[in-house]
Formats: structure tokens, sequence, C-alpha cells
């Protein structure tokens, strides 16, 4: 089984390979970014992708939605440090089969590989727990307002991007960006986009 890891953190990768040292099955292939991942994607066919969530330039979110435009049946883990359900649930309305957070058990991301690589799905038992529980206060987080593309623009205007090279960035044109901006602003009930940059920033996005 070839298992693609993108993340650009080295002693993560590192980490994850470890994972795998006496699995002669599991060969691991790396990459630093989303477009280096998408690459490898491409060029090595993985049976299985893990994607951190927070890339250097687009986000794990968007690589997703890339590789998942090429290959429908690809099957996606995302990895990241934020437990939060939103993000979790969000992962899994774009496609991705598994969510594991960083923060957990090492063995969840292992079980998570094997699990989605036959074929199958694989939330760690709290954090599903933490989904089909959350109820109001799901309800009430600002992010289960937003789509996961709205998401992601939020991310790049807290990273400091402009419309336009956000628009480049996630492969948009700038009206696009420009009213998905505006929609956010309306849901999320501020004005300006400075105050949803504080928003990102208070809520994990960033």
């Amino acid at each position: 089984m070839r298992v693609l890891i993108v993340d650009d953190h080295p002693i993560v990768a590192s980490g994850c390979r470890a994972l795998f040292a006496r699995d002669e099955d599991i060969v691991v292939v790396e990459a630093s970014d989303a477009e280096s991942g998408e690459r490898a994607f491409a060029s090595e066919r993985p049976d299985v992708c893990v994607l951190d969530v927070n890339l250097p330039t687009v986000s794990g979110f968007e690589l997703a939605r890339r590789i998942l435009a090429r290959d429908g049946s690809a099957r996606i883990i995302m990895f990241s440090m934020n437990d939060d359900p939103v993000f979790a649930a969000r992962a899994i309305e774009i496609g991705a089969k598994g969510y594991v957070s960083k923060s957990g058990d090492p063995n969840d991301l292992v079980e998570a590989i094997r699990q989605v690589g036959k074929g199958g799905t694989y939330l760690p038992t709290a954090m599903a727990r933490s989904i089909a529980f959350a109820g109001p206060a799901f309800a009430q987080s600002p992010l289960s307002k937003l789509t996961a593309r709205e998401m992601e623009i939020l991310r790049l205007l807290s990273a400091g991007k402009s419309l336009s090279e956000i628009a480049w960035l996630v492969h948009s044109s700038y009206k696009t960006v420009a009213n998905t901006s505006s929609i956010m602003r309306q849901k999320l009930g501020v004005r300006t986009s400075a105050e949803l940059v504080r928003l990102a920033i208070e809520s994990g996005v960033a």
C-alpha cells in the first residue's frame, strides 16, 4: 500500500514514516505543500493520502478538493492539530474518508490508514462522539455556518492574502472570491475584512 503524507513539518513526516518502519507492505511517499502533494498524487498514485490541514499555501482542504477533482475515488485522511468537530465535519463533507487529530494517539493514524486503505472510513471514537453529540454547541460555532471553500478563503484572508492572491491560489476568479468574502461577512454578521480576520483567529482557522 502506497501512502502519501503531505505535511510541511519534517518531524511529523519522519514520525509517520517511523510508525510504519516495520510494515514492509506500506510505502510512504512525502510532500511538503499542496502543490508538491498534487504532483505526487498524480505521479505516485497512492492508495491513501494523509493531508495536513494547515499547509503553507492553500490548506489540506483545498488540496483534497483538487485531488478528488482528479480522482473521485481517492482515499483521503485529514490530519490536523485542530480537533474541533466542525473541521472533521467539513472534511467528511468534501469527501475525506477519515479525520485524525495530531494531538491524539499515534495509533489513531495507523488505524485510520489501514481502515481507509481497505475502503472503509475512520474517526477516533472521541471525535465521532463529539460530532454525534455536539448539538447546539456545533450550531453556535461561527465555523458551522461556512462551507469548506469559505473556510479556505477565510484562512487565506487571515494570512494577509489579498483577494487577487486568494483567487490565484484557489484557482478561481477575483469576482467569485470577492462575492464569497461578502457572503461570509453576511453569514457571520461582521462588516469588514478585519473583523473576518479576527474571527478566523479566535475560531482557530488561522
